[in-house]
């Protein structure tokens, strides 16, 4: 089993918090067994009993999706060991009618540590937000980046092992084409890959966004999807996309759009980025970009081949800084735009990616871009280049090594 050590290391500090920790991402990116990686470290401190955990996907557990028999049996659990504190861990709470006024009933009794799982960004909203206001800590979880990826690859030739033996070079056109969900991962063929892949996006499909978001028609749900997919890591608007999907015989309407865009970005499907205003200072509301959460969906669902490997590299990057726990937005500029700000704890760096810069024209573009950009922010350009040339201050890297090496990525 591969340690999730970049968000175990971000969840940890709040092990005891009565903040509620709240743990989100696309379905089988692995949240449940983060979920059982904490317990592990839960109960090396505490006693089991004092550890509940339930997976509501499980159905053995069917009696507790009732929300009255769940808060019966939690209270049952914590009253066996009064003045201490429990641990509660609830694997797709969100199976739970009125999940919220269960969890913040228990809340409210300050005597367990609670954990949330979900793949919906709806458990973050509505009765749950209003309820515990301010009590609750989100942590975002995507599929494995490469370094995980390798792990895993490693794990499955020596369990438990991981000497770094394996060849990065090698398998970094593997997990580029086939992405990271771990189930995909897992599998030794380029067909079995698919299959898992088709299946796993029919379930996002069918569970996450058309059962809990009442979507009518799953005919425009799937064409809007696959356009999402196929255009990551480009300029999209509602308008636009509708204008693609009509034709003479089919009218979709922008409201539509929008409402769709909404549902598939609350499955953590894609992510909207905004573009932030570098000399302004402000984020943007408009030209956002959409970037899937793993490239084996952009494998199985593409339908471009005209700057494949640019969107290939900016959503590998893209993901990975989102797995770091940064923020990312577009960088507008008055001359034009930087691929990514990314930010963390008040401090920020600047990203231009590219897949190969063969001419000294291409070089000038991308190390161009930060002329327009005052301030001492570290500025790094990523591409696939064997050698790398750095100038002006500005670090050049190769994807590789970026991927493989988090502390080459300094924020000031």
């Amino acid at each position: 089993m591969v340690p999730r050590t970049l968000y175990l290391e971000r969840i940890r500090p709040f092990y005891d918090s009565p903040l509620i920790k709240v743990i989100v991402g696309v379905r089988r990116c692995g949240k449940s067994v983060l979920l059982q990686q904490i317990a592990s470290e839960l109960g090396r401190e505490a006693p089991a009993s004092l550890i509940v955990f339930i997976d509501f996907d499980d159905y053995a557990n069917r009696h507790l999706l009732d929300p009255e028999q769940l808060h019966e049996h939690i209270i049952s659990q914590i009253d066996k060991h009064p003045g201490q504190k429990a641990y509660l861990l609830f694997d797709e709470i969100q199976n739970v009618p009125d999940f919220e006024l269960v969890i913040n009933s228990l809340n409210n009794s300050s005597r367990a540590s609670i954990f949330l799982t979900g793949s919906n960004s709806k458990l973050l909203s509505g009765e749950l937000a209003t309820k515990l206001g301010g009590r609750t800590l989100s942590f975002r979880m995507m599929p494995f980046n490469f370094r995980e990826f390798l792990q895993f690859k490693e794990d499955e030739l020596r369990p438990g092992v991981f000497s770094g033996h394996l060849d990065p070079d090698a398998l970094l056109p593997l997990y580029l084409e086939w992405g990271g969900f771990p189930l995909v991962c897992a599998q030794d063929t380029d067909e079995s890959r698919r299959v898992v892949l088709d299946n796993l996006y029919s379930s996002i499909v069918l569970r996450d966004i058309i059962q809990r978001s009442k979507v009518s028609s799953a005919v425009t749900l799937e064409n809007v999807l696959d356009y999402l997919i196929a255009n990551s890591s480009a300029t999209i608007s509602g308008n636009n996309i509708a204008a693609s999907l009509s034709d003479s015989a089919r009218k979709v309407s922008a409201p539509t759009v929008y409402d769709l865009l909404r549902s598939i970005e609350e499955s953590y499907v894609v992510s909207k980025v905004d573009r932030f205003d570098i000399r302004g200072k402000k984020v943007l509301s408009f030209e956002a970009k959409e970037y899937v959460c793993d490239l084996g969906f952009f494998h199985v669902r593409k339908n471009r081949v005209k700057d494949e490997w640019n969107c290939i590299l900016e959503t590998v990057v893209f993901n990975e800084l989102i797995s770091r726990g940064m923020r990312v937005y577009i960088g507008k500029t008055y001359r034009g735009e930087i691929d990514f700000i990314a930010e963390r704890d008040g401090k920020r760096c600047y990203i231009q990616v590219a897949y190969l810069m063969p001419t000294e024209e291409t070089r000038e573009r991308e190390f161009g871009a930060y002329a327009a950009i005052q301030g001492n922010y570290p500025k790094y350009v990523i591409s696939m280049d064997p050698i790398t040339a750095s100038r002006n201050g500005i670090v050049h890297l190769r994807l590789l090594d970026f991927l493989l090496d988090e502390s080459l990525l300094t924020l000031g």
